[in-house]
């Protein structure tokens, strides 16, 4: 019997678009169906595309959650078992046989699919829901499909699904029309409820504690006012926990709705029942998911969205507003049943400021996945793949370092043997890795306890891992879930030994360790912060003491937030250095360092583990030119004064500094900056003596400048800049070149018949005339000594003759004798 048949009865909005939607796939075979929140897609488009003709449609949801909920409701509408007609398949969990010819998955198992059989045998169709919410895996599965199309499967029919207006831009990359549906949504009234004065809705911390308070009064306000279930939506697991215990004591049931619930706890929350209830759910109630009975939602306003310190390699979740995309979407929520309503936890004025959109995963998440996904399919940089948006050129580069230290991919860029194993593991390659790897070393079975107590983000008690091993093994919170992908792991690990040399804090110390060696951790001597592999600082929060006063840490989770010197440390387990050696391999040197520390050269033999130092020694013979360059930043830091300037050596500094700036070149800079940077050439063979300031101030200066002098060139140095000029007295004056223009300090006596100023440089600069009084104090400055003759002498012999009747004060200084000293009588 025909799926349209089985569900004639089912009427939804989306229902009008089909015969479009079904023409256009009999057409170009690919199609984008707009439509609207609540208006079917997810039910009523599958059915439609596996009427097209024989084998299997496949449907991806972004969540777990999602992709068993639709799967549930399509068999329950066509009044079959799941398992048969409709099935599911998501990562530790599936239910789907032969005869099933609609199967939900997340993105991730059919990508993986995909990356083992490009051909797909045995699928008529993918139709890929949610591609509005823009995540990593979605965009990636889009672009690796229309490459499987265009070159492939030409028969492979797609159907792209978005329930926002930038459906033509999918079309675009798919080739494909737009079928747009209207939809019939119930209206929704929204009511704009803001906190009060002085509340803020997050610091750098995540939500406040006053927020949620306001966001759980709200939710009691909306039960007062409208009737119907409430579906409440707030930023992670934390804050659903947080509002739901402030909502204890109210007259409705509530629910929690995470995507770490067991899936009884999901189907619970997502059932009606006969009392009224609250439903506080993360994100995945935003889409695909219908809520039954919901007639109000309350919306926090407030998203995770990944970001990630490409520097540093630290990855993590932050808060931040929602989109008004998003907010529309989680509005809609109240309306798919019947009319509702929408309170958001801010102002109307504030809405307006909103971001239109969220931002797409690839521009903000980590890409260590996402690169080793392209390698293993052959194209390492995405060139040519059809993705909505390329990838930034940085954050990848980081993810194929990190690949590259996986031992994942060559230096090209291209999947090594390893790298496929490593992509086979259903999860991060951080932690397929540390599967792989660590299996032989802690035993298969705790390994993939390990790597699913990371992968399932199971929350460690005072940060501690090996006690949430624990926890979750005796049942605790999550376990459900945990369980299900140790089973999944230990199918993907290699054999080992069981591993029970280790305890299960160190099993999971190395487990951790080979997932993220970079932030193996040593504390620092005498404090109680440590120094991670890969640079950062960290330390533990205050009040916990489980992990308190271990000497080496395997960290899982870490954070560092704005205006703080170092992260910290979220959840970790001890190890000893041999595992954080094991572990780290790749990041272990032995260099020979030679700097400049505390005035003096340190030049040492230095063994790390990343930028943890491990030992060192005293390098007894460092080479000259790593002397040089220790030496280099020495004056760099503590500036060229820290040398023995004699009178001579800064006298020659000036004449060829003086040089330099009139003629250039062959004569040499010496300024500050150019002598740092070449203080190999001019102090030469003795840097290597050179181990603190008290050698430095031993080095002939003079003898060391004389060495950048140009040859032949210097020959002229005497003529071009002498040192002393001799005046008409017979005595030679020494020159003075420090400042712009060379000034001659001479008594004015000396000078009497000098006609001419004296140049330098080949007669480019006129020496600057400082004529002093009997008591060498400057009576004229002059560069025109003819001019000063005609027009300065009269005056100054007019106050000074008076004043020094000792000393020669002719009317006519142009034929008058020189003097050296006073006057005959």
């Amino acid at each position: 019997m025909p799926w349209s048949e089985r569900l004639g009865e089912v009427d939804l909005p989306v229902r009008a678009g089909l015969p479009a939607l079904t023409d256009a796939l009999r057409g170009r075979g690919a199609a984008v169906l707009w439509a609207p929140p609540g208006s079917g897609k997810t039910t009523l488009v599958p059915p439609a595309v596996a009427d097209l003709g024989p084998g299997r449609v496949v449907v991806t949801q972004p969540r777990r959650i999602a992709a068993r909920a639709a799967a549930r409701r399509l068999a329950s509408l066509v009044g079959q078992p799941l398992g048969e007609s409709v099935g599911y398949a998501v990562r530790g969990d599936r239910r789907s046989s032969a005869a099933t010819r609609v199967e939900f998955v997340t993105t991730g198992v059919l990508l993986r699919r995909l990356q083992r059989d490009p051909d797909l045998p045995g699928v008529a169709a993918v139709v890929l829901d949610e591609v509005h919410e823009r995540a990593l895996d979605a965009d990636l599965l889009l672009a690796l499909l229309v490459d499987v199309r265009e070159n492939l499967r030409d028969d492979l029919r797609l159907v792209a699904m978005s329930a926002t207006l930038e459906a033509q831009r999918f079309a675009d990359l798919l080739a494909a029309d737009v079928v747009e549906v209207p939809g019939a949504l119930h209206r929704v009234e929204t009511v704009y409820a803001a906190p009060p004065p002085g509340v803020l809705p997050y610091d750098e911390r995540g939500p406040t504690p006053a927020f949620l308070d306001h966001v759980a009064a709200i939710v009691r306000r909306a039960l007062a006012e409208r009737d119907g279930d409430v579906l409440v939506f707030l930023p992670g697991v934390a804050e659903v926990d947080g509002v739901a215990r402030r909502l204890g004591g109210s007259d409705a049931e509530v629910h929690r709705l995470h995507g770490r619930l067991p899936a009884a706890d999901q189907d619970r929350a997502l059932t009606a029942g006969d009392r009224r209830r609250v439903v506080v759910s993360t994100a995945v109630a935003e889409s695909s998911l219908t809520v039954p009975g919901v007639r109000v939602v309350v919306d926090a306003g407030l998203s995770r969205e990944p970001r990630t310190d490409h520097r540093r390699g630290l990855a993590g979740l932050v808060t931040v507003r929602v989109s008004r995309a998003g907010a529309e979407q989680r509005a809609g929520r109240a309306g798919r049943e019947a009319p509702g309503t929408a309170y958001r936890c801010w102002g109307e004025a504030e809405h307006a400021h909103l971001a239109a959109h969220p931002e797409p995963e690839i521009a903000v998440a980590d890409l260590t996945g996402f690169a080793l996904e392209l390698a293993a399919w052959g194209s390492p940089d995405g060139r040519g793949l059809a993705l909505p948006d390329p990838p930034p050129a940085p954050a990848l580069a980081a993810a194929r370092s990190t690949l590259a230290d996986l031992g994942a991919v060559d230096d090209a860029g291209a999947v090594t043997e390893r790298g496929r194993a490593i992509a086979r593991v259903p999860t991060d390659p951080r932690l397929a890795r540390a599967l792989l790897d660590g299996a032989p070393v802690v035993g298969p079975r705790r390994a993939a306890e390990v790597v699913a107590l990371l992968a399932e983000d199971v929350r460690a008690p005072g940060g501690d891992l090996g006690a949430a091993l624990r926890q979750v093994r005796r049942g605790g919170s999550g376990s459900p879930a945990w369980k299900a992908a140790v089973d999944q792991l230990v199918r993907s690990a290699p054999p080992g030994e069981p591993g029970e040399r280790l305890t299960d804090d160190l099993a999971v110390g190395a487990v951790v360790a080979l997932a993220h060696p970079d932030r193996i951790a040593r504390r620092r001597p005498g404090g109680s912060s440590y120094l991670m592999v890969g640079g950062t600082g960290a330390v533990l929060p205050r009040g916990e003491a489980a992990l308190a006063g271990a000497e080496w840490l395997a960290v899982a989770d870490v954070d560092r937030r704005p205006g703080q010197r170092d992260a910290t440390i979220r959840s970790a387990a001890p190890i000893d250095e041999g595992l954080a050696l094991e572990a780290a391999a790749a990041r272990w040197t032995e260099d020979d360092e030679v700097t400049w520390s505390s005035g003096r050269v340190v030049a040492r033999r230095v063994t790390r583990l990343g930028a943890i130092e491990l030992a060192a020694a005293t390098l007894a013979e460092p080479p000259a030119e790593r002397v040089g360059a220790a030496v280099r930043e020495g004056l760099r830091q503590e500036g060229l004064a820290v040398l023995p300037w004699t009178d001579a050596a800064r006298a020659l500094r000036a004449r060829m500094d003086f040089l330099y700036r009139t003629l250039g070149a062959p004569w040499p800079d010496v300024a500050d900056e150019a002598l740092a940077a070449s203080v190999e050439t001019w102090l030469g063979p003795e840097l290597a003596r050179v181990r603190g300031t008290r050698d430095l101030r031993r080095i002939d200066v003079l003898a060391a400048l004389r060495r950048l002098l140009p040859w032949p060139e210097a020959g002229r140095l005497d003529e071009l800049a002498p040192e002393r000029l001799a005046v008409p007295s017979g005595s030679a004056v020494r020159v003075d070149y420090d400042a712009e223009q060379p000034v001659l300090a001479v008594r004015l006596q000396e000078t009497f018949g000098w006609a001419e100023t004296p140049r330098l440089a080949d007669g480019r600069v006129p020496v600057l005339l400082h004529l002093l009084s009997p008591a060498r104090r400057p009576v004229a400055v002059t560069a025109d000594l003819a001019s000063f003759w005609a027009q300065g002498y009269p005056q100054v012999r007019s106050e000074l003759r008076g004043r020094y009747p000792k000393h020669a004060w002719p009317e006519d200084p142009w034929t008058a004798p020189p003097t050296r000293g006073v006057r005959r009588v």
